[in-house]
């Protein structure tokens, strides 16, 4: 059986104009842009945190599943 997941990761769709910047960071290709909105793959996701610093905007972070 799978992991639990603990942790997602989240774009804050009120901040994120679609930069882009995120995503050539990501080694998974967990992130790709829809409509001018960085969308994150849940699965691809291995919350490695190495797009956070990109954003200029400050529209990703990684959040405690309740």
């Amino acid at each position: 059986m799978g992991e639990i997941q603990t942790a997602i990761f989240v774009v804050d769709e009120d901040l994120c104009y679609g930069c882009g910047a995120c995503i050539a960071l990501c080694p998974t290709n967990a992130l790709d842009l829809v409509s001018r909105l960085a969308i994150v793959e849940q699965e691809k996701c291995t919350l490695c945190e190495h797009c956070i610093p990109s954003c200029p905007v400050f529209a990703l972070r990684i959040e405690d599943v309740k």
